[in-house]
């Protein structure tokens, strides 16, 4: 807080206070700061240089997904062949080429309608057989 002198009145010096704040010197230290702060960050993220190995040309080959659709009326599928919940495994694991249940992933799609019961009945017979990897499909909007 500043003293100011007030030359009017009967006494020449007297002292009054300044109650303006001054903030030209916070906001020159604050973009002093700002521009150091710019200034010494990139190069902190980028200290450690790494060499990364090529990818190889032939990558594996992604094998197509595998859908598993309900639809309203109950009828269940693997891809495009119509099949039921007794049978799913069997038929799931022909549509996949027999690999171990617990890396591959399978994607349940549904129609709208479709009872809440139903839907759980396919997941669960899913989990139960191994499949572990199981996605939801929903449309986007």
């Amino acid at each position: 807080m500043g003293m100011r002198l007030a030359a009017s009145s009967a006494t020449p010096f007297r002292l009054q206070q300044n109650s303006e704040i001054n903030v030209t010197p916070f906001v020159d230290i604050m973009l002093v700061l700002l521009i150091i702060f710019m200034v010494s960050i990139p190069p902190v993220t980028t200290a450690v240089k790494v060499d990364l190995p090529p990818a190889p040309a032939g990558a594996r080959p992604q094998a197509p997904p595998t859908y598993v659709s309900l639809q309203s009326d109950g009828r269940v599928f693997v891809g495009d062949q119509p099949t039921s919940l007794s049978t799913l495994p069997a038929d799931l694991a022909a549509a996949i080429g027999g690999s171990n249940p617990r890396n591959e992933r399978v994607y349940v799609r549904a129609d709208m309608t479709v009872r809440y019961e139903a839907f759980m009945a396919v997941i669960n017979r899913l989990k139960a057989t191994g499949y572990a990897r199981v996605g939801l499909v929903g449309e986007e909007i």
